[in-house]
């Protein structure tokens, strides 16, 4: 994807969040809910799952990143590696995002920076691994 491609892609997702959003909650209607507040009906059952937390920015080494994010029972899954950027449709997998790429499922899964096999991120403690020598994480 190229950079214009991506800003248009961030724009029309920044659109759509805000146009979801209640400009004027004095406007809404009274609840009459007596209960404690709950989550609404409308949220998908997937949506609790483990790798929902992963959703974000994730920080590789030399300017490479990782950022997930989520397109109903869908992630997307954007890798800019050091030959350019690259985008995937991914699939919850228990503990994993399985997705494909050139052909072949890969999968990405929570690791210490020890376990990405990358000396830049040797004292990382949270981090996501596609494979070996392919890691990022946030701490």
């Amino acid at each position: 994807m190229r950079k214009t491609e991506l800003l248009a892609s961030v724009v029309t997702m920044l659109v759509l969040m805000a146009g979801c959003q209640d400009r004027n909650p004095s406007t809404a209607p009274p609840s009459t809910e007596t209960s404690a507040p709950h989550a609404p009906t409308s949220m998908p059952a997937a949506a609790n799952r483990p790798t929902d937390a992963w959703l974000g920015k994730w920080i590789g080494p030399e300017g490479t990143f990782l950022t997930l994010s989520r397109n109903n029972e869908k992630y997307v899954v954007k890798i800019q590696s050091l030959d350019g950027p690259a985008t995937y449709q991914g699939d919850a997998a228990g503990e994993s995002i399985q997705f494909v790429r050139q052909g072949r499922t890969e999968s990405i899964h929570a690791g210490s920076g020890r376990e990405t096999g990358m000396k830049w991120l040797l004292d990382k403690k949270n981090c996501l691994i596609i494979q070996t020598g392919e890691g990022f994480c946030r701490d």
